[in-house]
Formats: structure tokens, C-alpha cells, sequence
């Protein structure tokens, strides 16, 4: 058995070789045994050998990943020689360079006079230069507003970059003439949040958008049809998590109401209702069927609903769970 020898020849044969030949002679690129043509198969992590000879085509493969393990978000910081990775939230996806603020060199020292003025300019022209068009300008500062409402309402990340995924193609597809950045801005939070199953309800957003509730929810009516969004109607179990956690209630509540609101969904109950009136009416259904009643008013807080919609919603739940048990 031979094995493929693929060093280059000492003197001048080695010299004389020609590039196809090199080629030829590097096993990696080849799909079967240069020997005896039989089938090559991977043999463990980093080696290639032939199924019928045995030959060993190749071993010591290049490991592309890294060379080092990290248990913990500091660690990878540490060891990590990259950068940021990139991310949707910036209007140049994090690629460009920062100078930052701190008036030390890097080892610390305070620099003299001339050198900070000298990197107040630079990060003058540098903020500049990160901005090319009104496009940019446009995108950075819409995407500064839906980090700013998704910190606000406690969204996570994967949501706030969705939303800058949205607000990207309305900009790519030339949606934003005639309206606000901050409407645009405030509708593809808020359809990222239906899509991410961890919706928000249109009243949650009007404390911290800078526009009227009219505005951002004619804004998201308008992205759903032009960007055919396919954002389904929002389920009312989404949202018993955070008012049990708001109001601090007992996970037997929590389950009471979810069956509730299945046996409203089974006849038909939900439809064409406000989800967060019903979450909060089936909440208060559920006090009051487990003995650990909660009251009207403390659930409409929470909710950001009306008592009088608790009391409506409340006694239809009632209704179809007696009529789903008939």
C-alpha cells in the first residue's frame, strides 16, 4: 500500500513541476482514491481515508473554529479578536468603526490639550462619515427609536431586530414619503412583536412613542398590506404571563384562565374582540373559580383595560365553558 506524497520534489524536479500538476496532487480536492479509485469517506474530525485500499488521502485538516472555549458572555468578550458581531439594529449593521470618548491612550494616560481636540475632531468627522446619505440618517434614526420603545416595553432582542428587518424593507421598498420616522418606527416594533408572539397591545405604546396612537396603528396597517407582513391575530393566552406576573397572582389562576379562553376559542367566543380585554376577563373568571379573587380594578391596571370590559368579557368566558361542558 502507497500512501499520496504531496510535497514538492527536491531540485529541479520539484521546480519543474507545473501548476496542474500541483493541483492534481493536493488530495483534498479529489472525490475518490488516487491509488486504486475507490470511494473516500471522512475518518473521524479531521482525516479522509479509502474504503478499499486503505490509503490515508488526508489528515490534519485545518479546524476552522476557534481555538478556544468560552462559558460565559465576559469570557467570549475576552478571548474574542473580531468585533461585534453584526446586527440589524444599526443603520451600517455594526461594520464601521468607533472612536470612543474616553480622552486616555491605551494605557491609560490622560491625553494632552492638543491630542483631544485633535479626536474631538476626529469623532466629528467620523459620526459624519458613518452617515453617506439621507437614507442613512433616515434608518439611524428610526432604529435608535425602536431600541429606545422595545427597552420602554420590555421587548427582547430577537424582536427588536425583526422590527429593524421591517422597518429596513419599508425603506428599501420606498414606504416612508408622506409619513413619520417615528410612526413607521412604532408600527414595525409593534408588528415584530405580534410576529414574535410576545405582542403588545397598541395602548402599551402610547406612553413611549412620539406620536399618537391614530398615527402608528394607521402606520402598521399600512406596512401589514404593502409588506404583505402575514402577522396573525393576536393570541389572548400570549398575554396571561405578564399580567400573572404583574399582579403576582397563583399559577392556578394562570391555568384556569388558558382553559377558559381554549373553550372561548372552541365556540367562536374571541373572535372580533380586543386579546387583552379577554386575557384580563378570563384572569378575573379564574380568581373567582379557584377561590383567590382578584379585583376588578387591580386586573384593569395591569391590563390597561377598562372594568366595564372585564365585566363583559368575564361572564362570556363563563357562558362558553358552561356551553363547551353541555
Amino acid at each position: 500500500m502507497s500512501r499520496v506524497d504531496t510535497r514538492p520534489d527536491d531540485g529541479a524536479t520539484g521546480e519543474a513541476r507545473t501548476d496542474e500538476q500541483r493541483r492534481d496532487a493536493r488530495p483534498a480536492q479529489r472525490t475518490e482514491c488516487p491509488e486504486c479509485g475507490g470511494e473516500v469517506v471522512p475518518d473521524g474530525d479531521v482525516d479522509r481515508v479509502c474504503t478499499d485500499c486503505g490509503a490515508v488521502i488526508e489528515t490534519d485538516r485545518i479546524d476552522h473554529g476557534p481555538e478556544w472555549r468560552a462559558f460565559s458572555a465576559a469570557e467570549r468578550d475576552e478571548r474574542s479578536r473580531v468585533g461585534a458581531p453584526t446586527t440589524k439594529l444599526l443603520h451600517d449593521e455594526g461594520l464601521s468603526t468607533t472612536i470612543g470618548w474616553a480622552d486616555v491612550d491605551s494605557s491609560g494616560a490622560t491625553l494632552s490639550p492638543e491630542k483631544r481636540s485633535q479626536m474631538r475632531r476626529l469623532r466629528v468627522w467620523d459620526e459624519r462619515f458613518r452617515t453617506r446619505d439621507a437614507k442613512d440618517r433616515n434608518l439611524k434614526q428610526a432604529l435608535g427609536e425602536i431600541d429606545r420603545m422595545a427597552a420602554a416595553v420590555g421587548l427582547p432582542e430577537d424582536v427588536r431586530e425583526t422590527a429593524g428587518v421591517i422597518y429596513r424593507r419599508a425603506l428599501d421598498e420606498d414606504l416612508l414619503p408622506g409619513r413619520s420616522i417615528e410612526a413607521m418606527a412604532t408600527a414595525a416594533l409593534y408588528a415584530a412583536a405580534r410576529r414574535a408572539n410576545t405582542p403588545r397591545s397598541l395602548d402599551e405604546f402610547e406612553p413611549v412613542s412620539r406620536v399618537p396612537r391614530v398615527e402608528y396603528a394607521r402606520a402598521y396597517r399600512y406596512l401589514a398590506r404593502e409588506l404583505d407582513l402575514g402577522v396573525a391575530p393576536a393570541d389572548p393566552t400570549a398575554y396571561l404571563p405578564r399580567y400573572i406576573s404583574a399582579l403576582d397572582a397563583d399559577e392556578d389562576i394562570e391555568r384556569r384562565a388558558r382553559e377558559l379562553l381554549d373553550a372561548a376559542k372552541e365556540r367562536g367566543v374571541h373572535s372580533g374582540k380586543d386579546p387583552t380585554g379577554l386575557a384580563a376577563g378570563a384572569i378575573y373568571a379564574a380568581s373567582l373559580l379557584v377561590g383567590d379573587r382578584l379585583t376588578q380594578q387591580r386586573i384593569a391596571d395591569a391590563a390597561d383595560v377598562s372594568a366595564v370590559t372585564i365585566r363583559d368579557r368575564y361572564s362570556e368566558l363563563l357562558d362558553a365553558r358552561d356551553q363547551s361542558r353541555r
